[in-house]
């Protein structure tokens, strides 16, 4: 049975997966922008099948566009999901975006975490692999790694094709979840990336966007907190995803166990003046006992690994998987669908983002995003 939603590392499962939003002005009102479709409302999910770790991004086509990790489709493996959507609301599932998998790791099936960005015409997909034969010395053995890669193609629906090698390697799944972002700042383009225990780490990349910068080291932003309290998320820590917004570098992560019937997971944020850091958890500014802004509630079991985009009339929304707890109203199984996709809007507060929904996932019907059809500027 090939792993192709989930990773399992001795007794505990863990599942991951993410065009980094950058604003700096004040969002207007809602009511002003222009709204695809005439639908006032909706109710999440917005996507309900099996589409983990979900990066959205808008495209030069004017279309926004959803990547998730790799699953299986009408008995189809689909090694990087693609979907896209008028109105963030409304998905139609294109297929695989990766149809064709690298020569380094064309014999394994986990492809995992998605995240694309778009520069100078090429769209670059980011996004981790298992390579065929690579084996790491860990406590004097040898262990399986996973590798951070990229990929690129001409059009945002695919296909990509990557770009010969991996970025980097490593033992277990500490190269996972890259998430590229431009610091509007300096100018360096960036890598975030992060999981296995390890911290949330970033490095900057070459100008090529294919590989790291010569001379350059990977920075430790975001570190993995090994308390037992029960409602410590931190214990692992990834799915970063940067946003930036009045000065503020938002780092939006989750953290502690993505899947399976003990799963624990929760999106977290951090802020700094600077995309290298150091970054300022929730935690440790307020005194809360956690940095989470997004848990679970009776109906979504573990909401996380999320990307931020912002719809038309400047307002942020956070999309994210879970796993629905009830059954269907065909009948299904809870949780059959696997880590569906889901949508809520974000709010800032005295610095700070939240989600609208009470900081759970939305039970009832949502305002839907502001979106037109003008293309997003190349």
């Amino acid at each position: 049975m090939h792993l192709i939603t989930c990773r399992l590392l001795a007794v505990l499962t863990i599942c991951t997966g993410l065009l980094g939003c950058q604003r700096t002005t004040t969002a207007p009102d809602v009511a002003a922008a222009p709204v695809l479709g005439g639908k006032s409302s909706f109710t999440n999910p917005v996507l309900n099948e099996d589409f983990p770790d979900p990066t959205v991004i808008k495209a030069a086509d004017g279309y926004y566009y959803a990547y998730g990790t790799q699953t299986e489709r009408k008995g189809k493996v689909l090694n990087i999901q693609v979907a896209r959507s008028r109105d963030l609301v409304v998905w139609e599932h294109l297929g695989d975006a990766l149809p064709q998998k690298p020569a380094w790791a064309d014999t394994t099936q986990n492809f995992w975490a998605p995240h694309v960005s778009f520069h100078d015409g090429r769209y670059y997909l980011y996004y981790s692999a298992e390579p065929n034969i690579r084996k790491y010395p860990v406590k004097g053995k040898e262990v399986n790694g996973l590798c951070l890669a990229v990929a690129t193609a001409t059009s945002p629906a695919g296909p990509f094709v990557d770009s010969g090698e991996p970025m980097q390697c490593g033992p277990g799944f500490v190269n996972i979840d890259p998430m590229s972002f431009d610091d509007p700042a300096t100018g360096k383009r960036l890598l975030y990336w992060g999981s296995g225990f390890e911290p949330i780490k970033v490095r900057e990349l070459a100008p090529n966007r294919t590989s790291f910068a010569p001379g350059s080291t990977a920075t430790n932003l975001i570190k993995a907190d090994t308390s037992k309290t029960t409602d410590n998320y931190q214990k692992l820590v990834e799915g970063a995803w940067v946003v930036m917004r009045d000065g503020w570098y938002y780092l939006f992560y989750s953290g502690d166990n993505c899947c399976g019937p003990k799963a624990h997971y929760a999106v977290l944020v951090a802020r700094s003046r600077s995309a290298t850091g150091p970054f300022e958890t929730l935690a440790q500014a307020t005194g809360r006992p956690n940095s989470a802004i997004l848990v679970r509630n009776d109906q979504w079991l573990a909401p996380g690994h999320n990307s931020v985009i912002t719809d038309a009339a400047g307002h942020d929304w956070i999309a994210y998987h879970a796993i629905n707890t009830q059954k269907t109203a065909a009948g299904s199984p809870a949780g059959s669908g696997g880590r569906v996709m889901l949508l809520d809007r974000l709010e800032y507060q005295d610095g700070w983002p939240r989600v609208a929904a009470n900081g759970t996932p939305s039970a009832g019907a949502v305002p839907v995003p502001a979106t037109n059809t003008t293309p997003a500027a190349k």
